[in-house]
């Protein structure tokens, strides 16, 4: 059996201009455009839903309406990680160029799409240049900044996340309001031609030329193993039953694909996600952080503002301000942890709190029912938001410390994977958990009735306003339904959030690569966090 090489990228000369100090200045201009590309990667998703109902009036194809997600979804995770490798086998600063274009191309066409078929289309296109915005940047970022230095940037990222997912609907809405639909999809291109000559004027890399083969065999493997993973969570307890031989297929797809794949990455020249990287133990276990982080943070943004809206009678119009209290306590602490890490250099201990923070966030919103107020319900969130804070940034550089920097696309891409595979886990499972209890509740009290009043089936579907117009007495036991369904969710969550506190446990103290001599990454540095 032949072992996996590290021909490609020509690392001495790369490696070398890679270790050279940059200035403030020309990190802080870089930044421009990073932070430009997060926030188009971020916002898109949350701009186009709001937009939703409006598209659907407008084209028609309503029964296709979930495959305008669901195709961007997938075509953004199967192509995450192989944007990774190529940047690094190819050059970072050209693959990023090039998956900015990708995205801005898919979202001219989804706006000029003149029915659901097309839209679907160019969505995909759109998420195919998606799933290298997220690498691209955290990948240029752990070229440019030594990880011992990286906390002085982190605040800027959890500033946009948390700019996304407030301004995101806000945006969305407003242009449906008062433009029309296409500008949902048009408003990226402007931010995108932006980023594009901050980071072609600003970004000073060097060139990487690669004489190995791509990986085809591997990336069309890992690519149907990760697409049937998210039809999976996507299709099942929805359109086919979890015991449906659909789903049932897809699984065994999935598992096939995948088994395969780990078969042919050990014997490819140049791996499209090098095996490797899972022996070192640092590395492995914040990929199980990051799953579980995404798993809870998902979860929990799709499910609080319809208990808020539902139970305690919130608008919906301002959907993205019900999650400003959880995004205030990420950025804090995302800002507070970033600056003690640059200051000390040491990360552990922040990862254990943070994990022991989020399952105590999960367990106090658990707590919630039909009387709990606004102010407790935002304290709670506020909980999980800190523990998310201490964990965001510091899964990703912990991944990317563990790795030599000709890996560092790679450790990014599968740090980002980890984390959106965990999310559509996480919304599967919260979804088929909330509606089964909802269902169950419905039916305890209201028995035959359970159905009346149009849309049961379905929670997600009963708006307040179809609810307001419905008897006092479903009102009251939907309610009860809803918090009851919460209850679950969340104690769910918290358990799973428990085995994200074993791996911190487990985590290993390995010296941040800093500025001075010691940023070159040794074998022995390495491997101190091998198991």
């Amino acid at each position: 059996m032949s072992q996996s090489k590290t021909a490609g990228p020509e690392p001495e000369s790369k490696t070398a201009e890679e270790e050279q100090p940059r200035s403030p200045r020309e990190i802080r201009l870089v930044m421009v455009g990073l932070v430009v590309t997060m926030l188009l990667a971020m916002l898109d998703n949350l701009i186009v839903g709001t937009a939703m109902p409006t598209i659907v009036g407008d084209l028609g194809g309503a029964k296709h309406l979930s495959w305008v997600v669901t195709a961007y979804t997938l075509a953004t995770a199967a192509s995450t990680p192989i944007w990774g490798k190529l940047g690094d086998m190819y050059g970072r600063k050209g693959t990023f160029l090039t998956s900015i274009v990708i995205f801005l191309v898919g979202s001219a066409l989804s706006g000029l799409s003149q029915n659901m078929n097309e839209l679907i289309g160019f969505r995909a296109v759109q998420g195919l240049g998606a799933g290298g915005l997220m690498v691209g940047v955290m990948s240029i970022m752990g070229a440019l900044v030594p990880p011992r230095d990286r906390g002085k940037y982190q605040g800027m990222f959890a500033a946009v996340m948390a700019l996304a997912t407030i301004g995101g609907p806000l945006v969305g809405g407003f242009i449906t309001d008062h433009l029309s639909w296409h500008w949902t999809f048009y408003i990226n291109l402007p931010l995108g031609l932006v980023a594009l000559a901050v980071v072609v004027v600003t970004l000073k890399l060097p060139k990487v030329r690669s004489t190995a083969k791509v990986d085809y065999l591997g990336a069309i493997l890992l690519t149907v193993g990760i697409t049937s993973l998210v039809l999976i969570t996507t299709w099942g307890g929805q359109q086919y039953a979890w015991g449906s031989k659909e789903i049932l297929g897809l699984a065994a797809l999935s598992a096939a694909s995948l088994i395969t794949f780990c078969y042919v990455e050990q014997r490819v020249e140049e791996p499209m996600l090098p095996l490797s990287l899972f022996r070192n133990l640092n590395f492995t276990l914040v990929s199980i952080i990051g799953f579980v982080v995404g798993f809870v943070m998902f979860g929990s943004t799709v499910f609080l503002p319809l208990y808020q809206q539902i139970v305690q009678g919130a608008s919906a119009t301002n959907s993205g301000l019900l999650l400003m209290p959880m995004m205030f306590g990420m950025l804090v602490i995302s800002l507070v942890v970033g600056q003690a890490v640059t200051k000390t250099g040491k990360y552990r201990i922040y990862p254990i709190i943070g994990t022991l923070v989020m399952t105590g966030g999960m367990i106090l919103l658990s707590t919630m029912g039909t009387g709990t107020s606004s102010f407790t319900s935002a304290c709670w969130m506020i909980v999980l938001g800190a523990g998310m804070g201490f964990l965001m940034q510091i899964t990703m550089l912990v991944a990317q410390n563990s790795v030599e920097l000709k890996d560092m696309g790679v450790a990014s891409s599968t740090a980002t994977l980890f984390r959106t595979i965990g999310g559509s886990f996480g919304v599967a499972l919260f979804g088929a958990l909330f509606n089964n209890r909802v269902a169950d509740t419905m039916k305890d009290r209201l028995g035959e009735q359970a159905a009346a009043g149009g849309g049961m089936k379905d929670p997600s579907e009963v708006s307040p306003a179809v609810l307001r117009q419905l008897d006092p007495a479903v009102q009251d036991a939907y309610h009860h339904a809803v918090s009851n369904g919460m209850h679950t969710v969340f104690l769910w969550g918290a358990g799973v959030a428990v085995i994200a506190i074993a791996a911190a446990v487990f985590l290993r103290e390995v010296p941040l690569r800093g500025t001075g001599k010691a940023e070159k990454p040794t074998e022995a540095s390495l491997e101190a966090a091998a198991v």
